[in-house]
Order: structure tokens, then sequence, then C-alpha cells
């Protein structure tokens, strides 16, 4: 029997290989911020950092969403910034950060807005204390840093 879970890492996986087929990807970095151009690309879950502290880049559902796992992370959306019926605002809920103006959402609300944005997230998996970091930020063309 299929899990629910299972079920959406496979609609994720299909949706990252129709992006690999259309060409998007890391070589639409222009327009994204110097940050995100100088990271590493991580395109699968099997990829990782190759020292602690270093950027890492990607649009893979799987990367993100075993990262927040692996931080116990939720998905969420800051509190009255939906539009058209969409998460606004798209953030993580940390276990012990607060997040008192954070709604957790389900992963397919997170996603839809994220690929609609053509989001690419921007992280570390560790500090370069080798400690596990929880720093990520959401890079798009339209940046006012970029």
């Amino acid at each position: 029997m299929t899990s629910k879970r299972d079920k959406e890492r496979g609609e994720r996986r299909e949706a990252d290989s129709r992006e690999r087929a259309t060409g998007a990807g890391e070589n639409e970095g222009e327009g994204l911020s110097n940050s995100t151009q100088r990271a590493k690309w991580i395109h699968s879950i099997d990829e990782h950092e190759d020292r602690p502290g270093q950027t890492l880049a990607t649009r893979n559902h799987d990367v993100i969403c075993r990262w927040a796992e692996e931080r116990r992370a939720n998905p969420a959306t800051m509190s009255s910034t939906e539009h058209g019926g969409r998460a606004g605002v798209l953030r993580f809920d940390f276990p012990g950060f607060g997040g008192e103006n954070l709604e957790e959402i389900e992963w397919d609300e997170w996603f839809k807005p994220f690929d609609e944005r053509r989001l690419v997230f921007l992280y570390q998996e560790h500090k370069a204390s080798g400690e596990p970091s929880n720093f990520f930020r959401l890079d798009n063309l339209n940046r006012e840093d970029a």
C-alpha cells in the first residue's frame, strides 16, 4: 500500500523530471542573487555539501523535504499573507523557534507557489562549525537585492 507521503514524493519526482526536461534549473541563474549563483547546485538527495558552511541551492522537492524533515521543520506560510487561495510568504516552522505567526500547510500547498514563482531554495546543511544549520532563503528573479 502506498502512503500519502510516498505518493507526494512520486508526484514531486515527476515534476522535477519535467523541470529537467524543459531545461529549467541552474542554467537559469541569471538574475538570481550572487549568493545563489555561487552556490553548489544540488539535484538529488544523494548530493551533499563539499564542506560544512557551504551554500547550496536546489529546486528539487525531495531535497527540500529531506532537509526540512531532518530538522523536524514543517512547511508553513506567514499568517495573513495568502492571496488568490495560495500560500503567501513561504517559511518553515522549526520546533522550539517561535512560529507564532506561522500557519502550517501541506507540502503540495507549499510547493505550488514555490514552483509558480520559480523559486530557488538556498540553504546550508551544516554551519562552518559542523553543527546542523537551519539557514535557508528563497531566491527568485524578482528579488530586490539580486
